[in-house]
């Protein structure tokens, strides 16, 4: 695997990176004081290298797959530049995976539950046609019709 050390030897600002990958300066300071990202300091201003950068990556990665940031450290501190990443790798695919079986299950649950509303809302709607379906047709009114911003 070749790296061109022009791409190694490149640096970004904390501006840059934030344009970028659309986050804050902020975030770039929390994910510093927690120790998963490392900037170069000259005078008051941060540098990011290339890894820095490839950092970030993997914790917005993580972020968006709603992995806490230990497990991201975890992933971040398996890096070792002489496996080429593999080791890396190996505890991303865990984690991934882990969370994977999480989500599956949470959309099960999700599943059930909007089965349960609908089938409710259906016997609910059912007995006000035959009792009230004047209140019926004012709340499938109100369902169908986005919320209007009241004005004081």
């Amino acid at each position: 695997m070749s790296t061109d050390p022009r791409r190694s030897e490149r640096t970004f600002t904390i501006r840059q990176l934030c344009l970028e990958f659309k986050c804050t300066p902020r975030a770039l300071r929390f994910y510093e004081d927690k120790g998963l990202l490392a900037p170069a300091r000259q005078g008051l201003n941060r540098i990011y290298s290339h890894r820095d950068r490839a950092r970030l990556q993997i914790i917005l990665r993580g972020k968006l797959l709603n992995l806490s940031l230990a497990e991201i450290g975890e992933i971040l501190d398996n890096y070792n530049k002489d496996d080429g990443g593999i080791a890396q790798s190996a505890v991303a695919l865990q984690r991934y995976r882990e969370r994977l079986v999480t989500l599956e299950k949470q959309r099960q649950d999700l599943d059930v539950a909007i089965d349960e509303l609908r089938s409710s809302c259906e016997r609910i709607e059912a007995r006000l046609a035959e009792t009230r379906p004047d209140l019926l047709a004012g709340s499938q009114a109100r369902m169908n019709q986005p919320e209007l911003a009241s004005v004081d």
